[in-house]
């Protein structure tokens, strides 16, 4: 039985841990070759080893994604040892620090940029180049429920990252459509991720964090790394052939509006 992805060469920024590692292990089970891209060398290689002894195929490259010549580097070694990029997955960010806005340094704000968005640009300034030679590919972009609604209790930084990377999906979609590369957006809620767990116990209680994060969605549940991969790899496969620009939200019902109860 085929996958999905046969013989597609995959490329997933931050694939060592959270949503990354349940990507970079569903498109290895769709049959994807998949370059797990990450600063985290021990857990990245971890990952690779995982995909496999399970008979999957998958390398580790250590990779900064707001590093340009790290970015272009490791594309082009990806496209000699693996072959033409045709998915790319670009899951890396960063939560940054929890301070208002009045609070936070010029520094706090850029590094966040730099990672969550810059990092997005330039990942898919040198992948883009492999699909439209193949006129082939799909690119999914990681923002947030916080790219679509406001939250107050998340760092502004965040919020403005995540609704760059949405609009960004939207225009190169627009852009790169001549070519059949698709551009899609996901938007998660609070997901059981390292991330989130770092915001739980930044508030000093993180048992009381998950239980508030948990009453967020309407679900009553915070979701499962494998539950938004699933959809990633959605988003890679020709299953989703005629869908591009399009934000697919997965956040147990959180953005979906503020439950009205009367009684």
């Amino acid at each position: 039985m085929s996958g999905k992805l046969d013989g597609r060469v995959v490329v997933v920024t931050g694939g060592a841990m959270g949503i990354g590692k349940a990507t970079a292990i569903a498109a290895a089970k769709e049959g994807a070759i998949v370059a797990v891209c990450d600063v985290n060398e021990v857990e990245g290689k971890k990952t690779v080893d995982e995909i496999n002894k399970a008979g999957g195929k998958a390398k580790f490259y250590f990779l900064d994604v707001s590093n340009e010549q790290q970015v272009k580097a490791v594309c082009e070694q990806i496209g000699k040892e693996l072959g033409d990029i045709y998915g790319l997955v670009n899951n890396a960010g960063i939560g940054g620090v929890n301070k208002p806005t009045h609070e936070m340094t010029l520094e706090e704000w850029n590094k966040v940029m730099n990672v969550n968005v810059n990092g997005v640009f330039l990942c898919t300034k040198y992948a883009v180049p492999y699909m439209i030679k193949n006129r082939a590919g799909s690119i999914v972009n990681m923002s947030s429920v916080a790219g679509l609604i406001g939250s107050g209790g998340i760092p502004s930084s965040y919020h403005a990252s995540k609704g760059a990377v949405r609009l960004m999906t939207k225009n190169d979609a627009l852009f790169y459509a001549k070519y059949n590369i698709r551009v899609n957006s996901v938007h998660p809620g609070f997901i059981d991720t390292p991330m989130v767990a770092k915001f739980a116990e930044s508030t000093g209680n993180k048992e009381a964090a998950y239980e508030a994060l948990k009453k967020l969605h309407p679900l009553g549940r915070v979701g499962k790394p494998e539950e938004v991969a699933s959809v990633i790899v959605f988003l890679l496969s020709d299953d989703s052939s005629f869908m591009t620009g399009s934000e697919v939200v997965v956040d147990g019902g959180l953005a979906a509006g503020v439950p009205l109860t009367l009684t």
